[in-house]
């Protein structure tokens, strides 16, 4: 396995014949998650002809509850600049040495948004009921969870920004990524949802310029009126819902049971970078955080990140079928129990792990057989 974090020589990019994967770990059950990425990932790979190169961040970042617990304001915000300024260095170097792919695991969130909103990430899910499906694209990018703190001794003062630029680029990719997901090109409706009315009508007005431009129709609400209708009428197929943080966040585990009929304990989710500078950089997380009071007790529910895995295995490392396979391999432990112990289960991360390995293995499985570690940089 390589490292990468600090600099290196000019020109000593990644390994060109094979795929790189970036690795990056936050504290919490971040490292025993890592494990089971990098194992489950071995095996849906195995089959490669030159392997896959897994990429690790050398810094383990820091949850918040790590900062909360050990240091007091100041050292947190320190340590969540170093941590941002380093993650920040970490992807693009990935892109600039050619990967297209990372996993990281939670980190704390203030230090992630200044990522997001220098990478200008949006976070992609496609929901689906029965033969209905919703894309979320959701703006990490812009708003007040990217904003920067200045602290007095009673106050503390958060700055954000929206711009123009940041909006048009967001609405760009999520009407390029419908078209991409539903084949034919038909959107049905876009809608999006931000707390607009407290911009001065900047944001609706750059929307409707940029909606005449592409010929398209685009209706801006107040979240509130989102979830108005989302009760009362529900959504029509193929709607391409854009959302803001400040509602999507709180929102998606509602859209998931909605549209998803999934827990976000075993969901993983997809982020691109809209940045010129590492345009095409995705990044896949589970949707559940850090869980720091499991830390070490091999009992964190390893689902979503075994479907980060087969994501990265299919997309990213040249493995067709590995996404179908793990499911069908998830389905078989859901009829045999075999879970953690928050989804009423009494089996071990290690152990809901080593029967998803059988079951991918198994004859008739139609999964991939389990192979020899991943093959490492030096």
């Amino acid at each position: 396995m390589t490292r990468l974090g600090g600099p290196r020589p000019h020109g000593e990019g990644l390994a060109a014949t094979k795929p790189v994967v970036g690795l990056a770990v936050g504290r919490g059950t971040g490292p025993e998650l890592a494990a089971v990425f990098e194992r489950v990932l071995g095996a849906l790979t195995t089959a490669h002809p030159t392997g896959v190169e897994v990429v690790r961040s050398e810094r383990l970042y820091h949850s918040y509850v790590s900062l909360r617990e050990e240091y007091g304001v100041d050292r947190i915000r320190e340590l969540t600049a170093q941590d941002a300024d380093h993650y920040e260095r970490f992807c693009r170097r990935l892109s600039e040495d050619g990967a297209d792919v990372v996993f990281r695991t939670a980190i704390n969130a203030q230090s992630l948004y200044l990522v997001r909103r220098r990478l200008r990430a949006v976070k992609v899910d496609l929901l689906t009921a029965g033969e209905k499906s919703l894309l979320l694209v959701r703006d990490q990018a812009q708003g007040f969870y990217t904003g920067e703190n200045r602290h007095t001794p009673h106050e503390v003062t958060r700055t954000l920004t929206f711009s123009r630029e940041t909006t048009e680029a967001v609405v760009g990719y999520a009407l390029e990524r419908a078209r991409r997901e539903w084949g034919d090109g038909r959107v049905a409706r876009v809608v999006m949802a931000y707390k607009f009315h407290l911009l001065d009508g900047a944001f609706d007005a750059w929307v409707a310029d940029l909606a005449d431009r592409l010929d398209v129709r685009i209706e801006v609400f107040q979240p509130d009126t989102v979830n108005r209708n989302l009760i009362t009428h529900g959504l029509p197929d193929r709607t391409l819902l854009i959302a803001g943080n400040e509602w999507a966040d709180i929102m998606h585990v509602v859209l998931l049971d909605r549209f998803g009929s999934d827990r976000q304990e075993n969901r993983c989710t997809e982020n691109v970078c809209l940045d010129p500078g590492v345009a095409g950089l995705v990044e896949y997380q589970t949707v559940h955080g850090s869980a720091d009071d499991l830390a070490g007790r091999d009992l964190v529910n390893p689902v979503a990140t075994i479907r980060a895995a087969a994501r990265v295995a299919e997309r990213h490392a040249g493995c067709p079928g590995a996404v179908q396979a793990t499911e069908t391999a998830l389905a078989v432990l859901d009829e045999q129990g075999v879970h953690t112990p928050d989804l009423g289960g009494r089996h071990s991360t290690t152990a809901v792990v080593d029967a998803l390995l059988d079951a991918l293995e198994a004859p008739g499985s139609g999964g991939v057989p389990r192979g020899p570690a991943l093959v490492g940089g030096s």
